[in-house]
């Protein structure tokens, strides 16, 4: 059994020998080992901007809030002219052709009024009452008419006229084109003097930015005695803007 493994041993050791030989021979020849091919593409790399496409359009419609304010020395008497004015405004924006479902209760309050002495209150002088609707002009042709009319209605308080495009999705879609005109020129720039060639594109993000307003009433408050004609109303125009992130490969 000893002689066995003896014979064993001297055979492990003469194979090892070979190989290490067989090693050192292909090394000697000039060939290399085996090794994990990386190969030679560029990894990562690109140019990202940011385009901007405005586009313009006339206002097809308005909005604006009426308001009814009433002040007496009972808060009976404070709410039943409101309601009774409020009630005559109605009727005048049906009689104007404005729908139901364009007039929206925006806000109603009820306060009363101190009178002050020189130690502080010294009472209540009367209830106020206000109410205001969002009203919806569909016909922006009607805007002055529809304001002359809600003021001899009773109406005493304006809250600014709001003009907007009803479908604004075409008003987008070329705000959109010109964003992504403008984002390629820039691109086509920074690859220029970066002495690149632009590749596909990889990315892109966008960002519609709410309508600029024209200017015009709209965000100011006009309280109004009557009114003896139709106010002009400019409706001016719209902007749409789009900004568009896009990100090209290089080569």
């Amino acid at each position: 059994m000893s002689k066995q493994k003896n014979l064993i041993a001297v055979l492990f050791i003469a194979l090892m020998s070979v190989a290490l030989a067989a090693c050192n021979a292909a090394q000697a020849g000039g060939l290399a080992a085996p090794t994990t091919q990386t190969g030679s593409v560029v990894s990562g790399g690109g140019i990202t901007v940011v385009g901007q496409g405005t586009a313009y359009g006339q206002p097809d419609q308005a909005t604006v809030v009426v308001g009814v304010e009433s002040f007496a020395a009972s808060v009976a008497e404070a709410t039943t002219q409101n309601q009774t004015t409020l009630d005559a405004v109605m009727a005048a924006l049906t009689a104007a052709g404005i729908a139901a479902e364009d007039i929206q209760t925006t806000n109603y309050s009820l306060y009363a009024e101190q009178t002050y002495g020189e130690n502080g209150p010294t009472g209540i002088a009367g209830y106020r009452v206000s109410n205001q609707v969002n009203v919806k002009i569909r016909d922006i042709a009607l805007v002055g008419d529809v304001l002359a009319a809600v003021t001899e209605a009773g109406a005493n308080a304006i809250y600014g006229v709001n003009f907007s495009v009803a479908d604004p999705a075409a008003l987008e879609a070329e705000a959109r084109a010109l964003a992504m005109q403008d984002a390629a020129r820039r691109a086509a720039s920074l690859a220029e003097l970066g002495n690149v060639s632009l590749g596909a594109v990889t990315v892109i993000s966008e960002v519609i930015g709410q309508p600029v307003m024209p200017l015009g009433l709209g965000g100011g408050g006009y309280a109004m005695e009557q009114a003896a004609s139709a106010p002009a109303i400019s409706p001016g125009q719209l902007s749409y803007q789009v900004q568009v992130q896009v990100t090209y490969g290089i080569q």
